[in-house]
């Protein structure tokens, strides 16, 4: 199933295919409109995106088409308590109402447009307070900008503001406390064109006002994120609460941005003793106070990158500069090494 495939509109109700077909035009996306419940089956699998209208969802559900993702139920007006059952069955993902949730199955159709895969999201945490971590993820985030579409997280509300580290603080646009007033899906392009820009960098801060965020929407944001950026970057707090440790759990790759001391290796301990798995963390030394390989060795997480402290790095994001403007240095040296390991794991994806 690939993005280049037409959306699949499976309906025989003339009004509910002419306003699928609607939304489908708006969003760009090509679709496949069907009107009979056999002919639907040969396209099922290969299409990016299946909308079975509630009027043929029991003959569908008896026919027992193979589980796919993509699958969404539309119905006119508020749906009947027996439209669950065959819903379940099909494996939908949701039932939209229309035409009050057009805009929903319009975002879902608009994300067909988006044909690179999903991206890989990578997390940074310090593993002591001072260590580095949003630094080098604004870092990481504008080198991987350079290459294509990404958007840089900031998910601690307790940290110094990463729109602030990077110098976009005035540059307008959503912010979490906008999104934690949504609900439903959001549009992976619906998100990428509201967030702060600087280039092919977006950017989801917190702005003047900071406050929890609810699971849900923060789930929601790294889905549309994850579809609509090549690399999603997220600067993790250290203290992890249930929305931290959810978000650590949907990380590709997680990296811990180690100081190379005996204070900051024993900080990183306590770090790595509360991640719930290790498979996909891996160490960022800072500092050559001590061997990055054993500060691995006294870490037990591999060494993906080191790097020597750089002069006129505070200088540069007190100037409102951000870091890793040149891409050169020990931090440009370092975010290479690390955007390499994202390019090969992203191909073996």
């Amino acid at each position: 199933m690939t993005r280049e495939n037409p959306a699949l509109l499976l309906t025989a109700d003339p009004l509910l295919l002419e306003e699928l077909g609607r939304l489908a035009a708006a969003a760009g996306a090509a679709a496949e409109p069907v009107d009979e419940v056999a002919t639907a089956l040969p396209a099922w699998s290969r299409a990016s995106l299946v909308v079975v209208g509630a009027d043929v969802l029991s003959a569908l559900a008896r026919l027992g088409p193979p589980r796919r993702e993509g699958v969404y139920v539309a119905s006119w007006g508020p749906p009947p308590e027996d439209l669950y059952r065959p819903a379940l069955q099909i494996g939908a993902e949701s039932i939209v109402e229309l035409p009050a949730a057009a805009g929903v199955v319009t975002d879902l159709l608009t994300d067909l447009g988006d044909s690179s895969p999903a991206g890989l999201v990578v997390g940074v945490i310090g593993g002591s307070g001072g260590a580095g971590a949003t630094t080098f993820a604004a870092a990481l985030a504008r080198a991987a900008a350079a290459r294509g579409e990404t958007v840089l997280v900031d998910a601690d509300p307790l940290g110094p503001g990463i729109d602030r580290v990077l110098g976009l603080e005035d540059t307008g646009g959503v912010r979490w406390p906008e999104l934690a007033q949504t609900s439903g899906r959001l549009g992976a392009k619906a998100l990428r064109e509201a967030l702060p820009r600087s280039g092919r960098l977006g950017l989801l801060g917190w702005g003047a006002e900071s406050r929890a965020v609810d699971a849900a929407v923060v789930r929601e944001v790294l889905s549309a994120a994850r579809r609509g950026h090549e690399l999603v970057v997220v600067d993790l707090p250290r203290a992890l609460d249930e929305v931290g440790a959810e978000l650590v759990a949907r990380c590709d790759l997680l990296l811990l941005v180690v100081s190379a001391s005996v204070t900051g290796i024993a900080a990183a301990g306590r770090v790595v003793a509360r991640l719930p798995e290790r498979e996909r963390l891996r160490l960022v030394v800072r500092g050559r106070g001590t061997d990055p390989e054993v500060v691995g060795r006294a870490l037990g997480v591999p060494v993906l990158a080191s790097m020597a402290d750089q002069r006129g790095l505070a200088e540069a994001v007190d100037l409102g500069l951000g870091p890793g403007r040149t891409g050169r240095g020990p931090l440009g040296r370092a975010v290479a090494e690390v955007l390499a390991r994202c390019r090969v794991q992203a191909v073996a994806a």
